[in-house]
């Protein structure tokens, strides 16, 4: 590589970091929680706040910045004020120790038979909960595959099915997010509805696009206006409907002629004491990128803070971005997005939707004649991108010759659904390891017109 493509991929990897730290679950918590003498605050001046003294609070996180979200509220909440130990529901890549806290490892993005047991464990744990107390439910990314909690007459191996199929079809989180709480006993705001009549208040790390608290985790403590109708629409219009396990198909069908309870709606009873706060976003995390583009001295502008569609098209269009930019650009440029792409499984090889993007950008890029110099980065900031070990890739101007070179060819790579090994081959892959937190995804393009 040039002394060029060195030094931007550093940069690209540095204002990737920068965006994963301002996602930090630990800062975001103490922020916004605080204990005054007998009352605990929880709020901020621009969220406003809720306190209370209440009895006894049951400490509940979950998600993939469980742990340091859960760690954050023992250091700021004394302990006798608790209901004894908190529990902590994590994937196993980030599991670490909580004081005064039971730490669970679950399987993600799967759910698995550790994170049912979780489930059922944190159902009897709000049992508990009494008037006059309160749950303080972390809630961060990945929440949903960690605590799968079938509804009755459906075993996990069927609803895992069901996630599979779904993540395979395209269909995006909140039509996907439709389904599983319409097959689950805490998603949909089935945790609120077991925590009454205790007081619920809910801290959230957002990893979804528009910061919908419905879609965070598939929205366990919040309202869910979907219906049992709406979540067979889904199904029958990726064409997966008659391959989802029948016990599955009765239950959603039960459902549309109300033999099942429906998920709480908005005006239930159960949410007039129930609250909640967002602690921290992708927003957060793309301004925190942006700025450290503009400190390392590029020109640098947002592309989007909503980036979605099939992860390839959506790199096509990038690149045309691109190449309109290029022909006017003078500087070191820096475009900055984030979102959450979509991959429709057709092939049948490993890797992401990041590493997918990633590799589509560079065949576009080759494609239309993209000739300066250029770095693209597209990664996860839990720093796991699908069923890999990688955050995403990182691609430049010359990782389809590095690819070519190994004996691969790209686009059959991409038309397999295979970016995984051909990154790899062109030591493109962004491996970073977990990272404790998660707020979807940050795409990151450096354009250096006179290189």
């Amino acid at each position: 590589m040039s002394a060029v493509q060195l030094s931007a991929r550093e940069h690209a990897a540095a204002i990737f970091q920068a965006g994963v730290a301002a996602a930090d679950p630990h800062l975001a918590v103490k922020r916004f929680l605080k204990a005054d003498n007998e009352l605990l605050r929880i709020g901020s001046p621009q969220t406003g706040y809720r306190s209370g003294d209440w009895q006894r609070i049951h400490l509940i996180a979950f998600g993939k910045a469980a742990c340091a979200m859960a760690d954050a509220a023992q250091a700021s909440i004394p302990e006798a004020w608790l209901a004894g130990k908190g529990m902590v529901v994590t994937n196993y890549d980030n599991i670490d120790v909580v004081e005064n806290c039971q730490v669970f490892g679950a399987g993600h993005p799967l759910p698995d038979a550790a994170g049912l047991h979780a489930a059922k464990t944190l159902a009897t744990r709000l049992s508990d909960a009494n008037l006059g107390e309160l749950v303080l439910v972390l809630i961060s990314g990945g929440g949903s595959a960690l605590l799968p909690y079938p509804a009755t007459g459906i075993n996990l191996a069927e609803k895992i099915l069901t996630t599979q199929l779904l993540l395979a079809s395209g269909a995006t989180i909140n039509q996907i997010n439709c389904v599983r709480k319409h097959l689950s006993q805490l998603k949909g705001g089935g945790l609120a509805r077991l925590a009454a009549p205790a007081d619920l208040h809910a801290l959230m790390l957002s990893d979804v696009l528009d910061n919908d608290l419905s879609a965070i985790a598939s929205g366990p403590t919040v309202a869910d206006d979907t219906t049992f109708a709406d979540a067979v629409a889904v199904l029958e219009s990726f064409g997966i409907w008659q391959k989802t396990p029948p016990s599955v198909q009765n239950h959603l069908q039960q459902g549309v002629q109300g033999l099942h309870i429906e998920t709480p709606k908005s005006g239930d009873p159960i949410f007039h004491h129930t609250s909640h706060t967002l602690v921290g976003s992708n927003a957060t995390s793309v301004d925190a990128a942006m700025d450290k583009a503009i400190n390392l001295g590029y020109q640098t502008r947002l592309y989007s803070k909503q980036l979605c569609g099939e992860a390839r098209l959506v790199a096509e269009q990038l690149a045309l971005h691109a190449l309109s930019l290029a022909a006017v650009t003078t500087q070191p440029l820096a475009l900055i997005a984030g979102g959450e792409t979509t991959v429709t499984l057709t092939g049948t090889g490993k890797g992401g939707r990041n590493q997918e993007m990633a590799l589509a950008f560079a065949l576009a890029a080759e494609k239309y004649g993209l000739n300066n110099a250029w770095t693209f980065l597209s990664g996860g900031t839990d720093g796991r991108d699908g069923p890999t070990d990688a955050a995403g890739g990182i691609v430049d101007s010359d990782s389809l010759q590095r690819m070519r070179d190994a004996a691969l060819d790209p686009d059959a790579m991409l038309n397999d659904n295979n970016a995984y090994p051909a990154l790899k081959a062109a030591n493109d892959l962004l491996l970073c390891g977990a990272t404790g937190t998660n707020v979807a995804d940050l795409q990151i393009l450096l354009l250096h017109p006179n290189a």
